[in-house]
């Protein structure tokens, strides 16, 4: 009898089912079976955030996370936010503010960066910080990271605007 159990998820809007033994993580499972490599393994210990996700609208470290645990939800990566030929405003913050050095923590830094923006369109520098705690970059001193989301806020807001 297998111990492995049936999986379905919503990945970057892709309904995905397979089966796997419940306590294969989830970073494994998003890099090895589904060929997501966004996310990246940096520590296995959720200090570091690079392997941060999005899961039913939360920021998630998947490295420290069962696969079955995100049974049914919904995961968005860095792959979900945009396209090299359509980058989202955080996307091409970063590019254009040199918010990445090495571009290893990029990833989960934009993930997480996506969903302070929403929580807060309009951070203040300390909430940037604050907000970011759990991502660490080992490349650069973060100003240029927290120049890269202040831009991508200012980008959104304006956008916002011209919408309404």
């Amino acid at each position: 009898m297998s111990n492995k159990m049936h999986i379905k998820m919503t990945v970057n809007g892709k309904e995905e089912e397979f089966l796997a033994e419940p306590r294969e993580l989830l970073i494994y499972t998003l890099r090895e079976r589904l060929n997501i490599t966004g996310p990246h393994i940096g520590c296995d210990t959720s200090h570091c955030g690079a392997c941060t996700v999005t899961l039913n609208g939360k920021s998630v470290k998947s490295c420290t996370m069962f696969v079955a645990q995100a049974n049914g939800a919904e995961v968005t990566t860095i792959e979900g936010l945009g396209t090299p030929d359509d980058l989202n405003p955080l996307q091409a913050a970063f590019k254009e503010h040199h918010g990445l050095q090495c571009g290893f923590c990029t990833p989960g830094m934009i993930t997480r960066a996506s969903k302070l923006l929403e929580e807060n369109p309009n951070p203040t520098e300390e909430e940037i910080r604050f907000g970011m705690a759990g991502n660490i970059c080992r490349c650069t001193g973060y100003q240029n990271i927290v120049k890269s989301i202040q831009a991508a806020a200012a980008e959104m807001a304006s956008a916002k605007e011209a919408a309404e």
